[in-house]
């Protein structure tokens, strides 16, 4: 028997395990990226101090959307941590765009090289302007050369030097 929900769900949601800031990340994201909401909180039981030591009452897992994609994110506690094994890529439309997520999500956070970066919460981004992956991938072997050898040279993406490198100036 299918059950009929209210929500429609992704068939791939992302899970995110947090120490103990699942709530505070959710409410940072959903506040950066528009079509995002926070869509439910669950609470850890009295069990809950022995199995996981969360305290009872306090937050175990918060389900919400950004830019229309389902996540959820759990306070499981510090056995596990974040890496750049594991990267949300955030496409931007301009470098307007860019400049606006680089600084918002890097605040607390760290800077990397490439475009990558490190979230407060140690969640590790990739901050692209959608113009520079047809760069990347550009037949002409030397010009995508160019470009990738230009980005290695960059933190935060910078979409009118990667167009320069193209261009071979």
């Amino acid at each position: 028997m299918k059950i009929k929900t209210s929500r429609t769900h992704s068939k791939i949601t992302p899970f995110l395990w947090f120490d103990n800031q699942a709530e505070a990340a959710a409410k940072f994201y959903v506040s950066l990226f528009k079509n995002s909401r926070i869509e439910s909180v669950s609470r850890y039981g009295d069990e809950a101090q022995t199995i996981t030591g969360q305290p009872p009452g306090s937050v175990m897992t918060v389900s919400f959307r950004l830019a229309g994609q389902e996540f959820v994110a759990l306070n499981g506690g510090s056995a596990f941590k974040f890496t750049e094994a594991v990267s949300l890529v955030v496409n931007c439309d301009a470098q307007a765009e860019v400049d606006r997520f680089w600084e918002k999500l890097s605040k607390g956070g760290s800077k990397g090289r490439c475009g990558w970066l490190k979230d407060r919460s140690g969640l590790s981004w990739q901050v692209v302007p959608r113009d520079a992956i047809a760069l990347f991938q550009d037949k002409d072997p030397a010009k995508a050369k160019r470009v990738f050898a230009a980005m290695l040279q960059m933190t935060k993406l910078d979409l009118k030097a990667l167009k320069k490198a193209h261009a071979g100036r």
